[in-house]
């Protein structure tokens, strides 16, 4: 489960702002549990299109 999508009980607020105390010790420990839930799509696309460009420079090296 990602931080962004979690609403907090104590506050209404999304959990990722931490607005109260509640809401940054759930955010502390789901990071703990998982520190690559703050992946954004558009990182991972980013971390995609990376891998493929040295993936392509390195066949075009050996080439």
């Amino acid at each position: 489960m990602t931080v962004d999508r979690l609403v907090c009980a104590n506050c209404a607020g999304p959990v990722s702002e931490g607005r109260c105390a509640v809401c940054r010790a759930h955010r502390a420990r789901l990071q703990q549990e998982n520190p690559f839930a703050n992946i954004t799509p558009a990182t991972l696309i980013a971390l995609l299109v990376a891998l493929l460009a040295v993936a392509w420079v390195v066949h075009e090296a050996t080439a």
